[in-house]
């Protein structure tokens, strides 16, 4: 047997590459890891319109609870720009945007005329809270108490929808993006100083 040739560069660097995409495919926190790093060269990037739609549909209403069992509907929430992001602990793509919205809440978290919604989509609330503790995210967490129609949730996840103060669906987004860049910071405060 040859080692020289066994272990050639080559080989192992297609060993590498190899173990690298196994990992990707079988490892949710691997493909999140990866899926951070596209977007902080500028890939996942939300759809922002140039500009902010006057009129749209109103949101249906769900009824959302905390941790601590306490409930209210979406609709009691308006006057306020509502961000909600429907995600799960498994889903790669949800953890991999998770950073990004932590970093757009914790820029508007103190503004009264916000309301940040981290949906866990499984309903189970103390899997996604350990998931948030264990991460340091600052996000506030709900699970849907009442079924969450398709006009905000249809069969991806995740997806985020933005309410503006009349209730209306402004903006929804499925799957990934990096809700943490300026040109977003910028639209979202659009919606807050309307």
């Amino acid at each position: 047997m040859n080692w020289r040739r066994l272990f050639s560069l080559s080989n192992i660097s297609t060993g590498i590459m190899t173990l690298f995409l196994v990992l990707i495919l079988v490892n949710p926190s691997v493909k999140a890891g990866v899926m951070q790093g596209l977007m902080k060269v500028g890939l996942f990037q939300p759809g922002v319109p140039e500009e902010v739609s006057a009129e749209s549909a109103m949101a249906p209403d769900v009824t959302f609870s905390d941790g601590e069992g306490k409930t209210f509907t979406l609709s009691s929430l308006r006057g306020k720009v509502v961000f909600i992001n429907f995600w799960a602990t498994w889903c790669p793509p949800c953890r991999a945007e998770m950073p990004s919205i932590n970093t757009l809440y914790e820029k508007f978290k103190d503004d009264k005329n916000v309301v940040f919604l981290t949906v866990d989509t499984d309903g189970d609330y103390k899997k996604a809270s350990s998931f948030m503790k264990k991460h340091k995210y600052s996000l506030p967490l709900y699970v849907a108490e009442t079924q969450i129609p398709r006009e905000l949730l249809d069969h991806s996840i995740p997806t985020t929808v933005i309410i503006n103060k009349k209730g209306q669906i402004a903006h929804r987004q499925e799957g990934a993006a990096d809700y943490g860049n300026q040109r977003f910071i910028d639209y979202f405060d659009k919606f807050i100083r309307k």
